[in-house]
């Protein structure tokens, strides 16, 4: 199809009206005009979604002037929740709007911030479920121009400090509104009173990137308005990016995990996790409970290794300024981007599951990337790999360079590489750039769980395939944590050479009150059941047998632990199985 043929289909769609907004907001005109159904994984729209890996979330508001404090009272849970947790009424809350007044907001300063820590994109609160307009809106006076003595819309000029730095500006915005009348008395009509608003965001403010609803849960929405939403949006600027949380179920561009990090890649979509530097999203003034910036630069290693994006949201504070603490972290962050980003940008998802050592990796066109986040004392061993070698040296400059060796492992098992340990290793992540001449490839064959000459099969916690959205291995603790689901479960894979009878040992740590969940370890069609102890705390680690099970034939073999009951907060941290033969 021409592109005047395309044109004239969308025009014939949009309508005069649609049209006027497209034209100011989205393609140029005999652009590109991408399709509704386009595939958001290969689709040139999301191409720059694709690349960024991160990026930064900003909820600021009216709830930044309790900072969550309420008559005197520090309020339990996040920031911008404080309307809801402390059960403000409107008459009470709408006051705040007279005292927030943020004379120190630098639009150019928060710019800098972002594109210093590294980050490729901005999404910024339009409106939360407080029903406050953080823009000026015509279509409701409840607004930071005419409601605030501060007067005037920070929107405008914070767009344009970020297209100034390279940064691709979007907006949050909330589907639910506590605020508003409407939403809980004529829906239909409040439905067209944000589509008026969302019509204001994206025409007035220039192209956007994303539009990151949520608040979806609100009673009367349903995924079909969702999908409606959807396309009405599209329609407004045709190349724009939309989160899943736009309606139920099906629609949107891509998933969002929020303060997680899946156990791995999310099949057949795009994803992206958001989490907090602290504990709050909105403003609080006694959080103080900040994550290291090494903690930062792992988290962003381990989803970029698993395909995904980080958006680390930023609370500012009633007179527009992002707590120091927030800017120190995210500018330690930068540093290491400065250096280390190439393993980051553009990158896609590591060729391991399970990493066998503490790290991550990542891929760009013919070079591996090996994150490695504590390294073992002989130094990195790589095995499987496949392809010719051209290079193998650290990211960083500081680091210097590496003393390596490339050698066949095994006949038909690939390669392995040893990495020695660096002197001077990144305290947070070292990242190794192998180049090969083609892409790499790997020998998955050898990397398959084995039994050993004793007889044993050890099945470790690194080398586990989580199964669901929670579970998860934490490296620092070297076990499976974050069983918060009753319904996730993990599996190994391995291969016995010598069949038999075994014994069934686990190796589990539990916090105390959170004892008695029962669990079941199944393999070649047995199983042994078990019921967790508490240990004294999630890092103190304890085995026992569970009894015996048997395995008939040499071959391919498949274990796996599955929760019966959750009674407490977690089902266990998992260490390991260990299948032990009877002598």
């Amino acid at each position: 199809m021409t592109r005047i043929a395309r044109l004239i289909r969308h025009v014939a769609a949009l309508g005069l009206v649609g049209l006027a907004a497209w034209a100011a907001a989205g393609p140029a005109l005999g652009a590109e005009a991408y399709p509704l159904n386009d595939d958001p994984l290969t689709s040139g729209r999301t191409a720059w979604f694709r690349e960024a890996k991160f990026g930064m979330f900003i909820h600021w508001g009216l709830y930044a002037v309790p900072a969550g404090v309420w008559k005197g009272k520090e309020i339990d849970g996040i920031g911008e929740w404080i309307m809801n947790n402390a059960k403000i009424p409107i008459p009470e809350y709408e006051p705040l709007a007279k005292e927030f007044n943020p004379v120190k907001f630098d639009a150019k300063e928060w710019a800098r911030i972002a594109k210093d820590a590294g980050m490729r994109y901005m999404v910024i609160t339009s409106k939360h479920h407080d029903g406050f307009s953080m823009f000026k809106t015509a279509l409701a006076p409840y607004n930071i121009v005419d409601a605030t003595p501060y007067g005037k819309d920070p929107m405008k000029p914070l767009s344009e400090a970020c297209r100034a730095a390279g940064l691709k500006f979007c907006f949050y915005h909330s589907i639910l509104d506590w605020h508003h009348p409407d939403q809980q008395t004529d829906f239909p009509k409040y439905v067209d009173y944000m589509k008026g608003q969302l019509k204001e965001l994206v025409t007035q403010y220039g192209p956007l990137g994303i539009l990151w609803f949520d608040g979806q849960w609100v009673g009367p929405w349903t995924d079909q308005d969702g999908r409606d939403l959807y396309a009405y949006v599209r329609g407004l600027q045709n190349d724009i990016v939309i989160n899943n949380r736009v309606g139920r179920g099906g629609p949107g561009d891509y998933e969002t995990p929020e303060q997680s990090i899946p156990a791995g890649a999310i099949k057949g979509r795009l994803w992206e996790t958001c989490m907090t530097l602290n504990d709050t999203w909105g403003f609080k003034t006694n959080d103080h409970h900040w994550k290291p910036a090494a903690e930062v630069v792992q988290k962003l290693a381990d989803i970029a290794s698993k395909g995904g994006n980080f958006l680390l949201n930023v609370g500012p504070d009633a007179e527009g300024v992002i707590p120091a603490e927030s800017v120190r972290i995210l500018g330690e962050v930068g540093k290491w981007m400065k250096t280390s980003g190439d393993a980051i940008y553009g990158t896609t998802q590591s060729p391991w599951r399970r990493h066998p050592w503490d790290g991550r990796a990542t891929v760009k066109g013919k070079t591996l990337y090996l994150h490695v986040f504590k390294w073992p004392e002989g130094g990195l061993q790589v095995a499987g790999l496949r392809g010719d070698l051209v290079s193998v040296k650290p990211l960083d400059p500081a680091v210097a360079s590496v003393k390596h060796e490339w050698a066949r492992e095994g006949e038909g098992e690939g390669m392995v590489l040893h990495v020695a340990v660096p002197e001077k290793p990144d305290p947070a992540d070292t990242v190794i750039a192998v180049t090969f001449k083609e892409p790499p490839g790997l020998d998955t064959a050898s990397l398959v769980i084995r039994q050993a000459e004793d007889g044993t099969v050890a099945l470790k916690a690194l080398d586990a395939t989580p199964q669901g959205d929670r579970i998860q291995y934490e490296s620092d603790k070297d076990c499976l944590g974050f069983w918060l689901d009753a319904k996730d479960w993990v599996s190994w894979d391995f291969v016995v050479a010598k069949p038999g009878e075994f014994e069934v040992r686990v190796t589990w740590a539990c916090d105390k009150g959170s004892g008695g969940a029962e669990y079941v370890v199944a393999v070649a069609d047995q199983s042994v059941k078990g019921k967790v102890e508490e240990t004294g705390s999630w890092t103190e680690f304890r085995t026992a047998s569970l009894g015996t099970v048997r395995i008939e034939k040499a071959g391919k073999c498949t274990l796996a632990v599955k929760a019966l009951t959750k009674p407490g907060m977690g089902v266990m941290n998992l260490r390991s199985v260990l299948l032990e033969p009877k002598r």
